[in-house]
C-alpha cells in the first residue's frame, strides 16, 4: 500500500477562491429557494443543499438566512445601478429592467413573495420618484399622470411575465419563456411607454 504524505494546508489565495466560490455558490441557490418559496418557506438545509455545501457556512459567511436575503437584496442594488441610467429614455429604461426580468425572473418573484407574504425587505427605503418627475417635466410623463401611479404600473408590467405566467399563457396562449412572447411583450411595453407622453 502506497504511503501518502502529509496533507497539505491551503494557501491563503486557495482559501480566499474557495470562500468566494461558496459564498457565491450559497447565493445563487438562497436565490433560487427565496424565489421559488419566499423567505419563510425557505430552508437553510435546502439551501446549503442545493449549494453543495454544509449549511454552518450560511452562518460564517452571512450571519444566518436572513443576512442571506439581505445580500441578495444588497447585489440586487449593485446590479439595478449598473443598468439604471437617467440620460437614457423612459422607454429604453424601462426595456431594460424587463429584459432583465424576462432573462432571470428570479428577482420579480422574490419581490413578490416579499409583497404578499410580509417577508423580511431588504433595505427597502421609500420609493425615489425625483428621476420620474423630471422626466414628467421634460415631457416624457403627460403632466395629468401621476407619477406614483406610473412608476406601479411599469413595475407591474415588468414583472407580470414572471410573477403571472399562468396569466400569460390564457391571455397569449404562450409561454412567458417563448421567443415569439418576449418580441411581442416587448413591443407592446415600448408602445404604452411612448404613450405616456402623449395624454392630452
Amino acid at each position: 500500500m502506497e504511503e501518502k504524505g502529509p496533507r497539505r494546508a491551503p494557501r491563503d489565495g486557495e482559501r480566499k477562491v474557495d470562500a468566494e466560490r461558496s459564498r457565491r455558490l450559497l447565493l445563487d441557490a438562497a436565490l433560487e429557494e427565496f424565489a421559488a418559496k419566499g423567505y419563510a418557506g425557505a430552508r437553510v438545509q435546502d439551501i446549503a443543499d442545493r449549494a453543495g455545501v454544509n449549511k454552518q457556512l450560511i452562518s460564517y459567511y452571512f450571519g444566518g438566512k436572513e443576512g442571506l436575503y439581505q445580500e441578495l437584496g444588497r447585489q440586487w442594488l449593485e446590479h439595478e445601478a449598473a443598468f439604471n441610467d437617467p440620460d437614457i429614455s423612459l422607454e429604453e429604461l424601462l426595456m431594460r429592467y424587463l429584459r432583465d426580468s424576462l432573462d432571470d425572473p428570479r428577482g420579480a418573484r422574490l419581490n413578490a413573495w416579499a409583497g404578499l407574504t410580509g417577508d423580511v425587505v431588504p433595505e427597502d427605503p421609500a420609493e425615489d420618484l425625483s428621476d420620474l418627475r423630471r422626466r414628467q417635466a421634460e415631457g416624457e410623463i403627460a403632466a395629468e399622470l401621476e407619477v406614483e401611479a406610473v412608476m406601479l404600473l411599469m413595475t407591474v408590467m415588468v414583472a407580470a411575465p414572471a410573477t403571472m405566467p399562468n396569466a400569460v399563457r390564457r391571455i397569449y396562449g404562450m409561454s412567458p419563456d417563448s421567443p415569439e412572447f418576449k418580441q411581442r411583450y416587448t413591443e407592446q411595453l415600448r408602445r404604452i411607454v411612448r404613450r405616456l407622453g402623449q395624454v392630452e
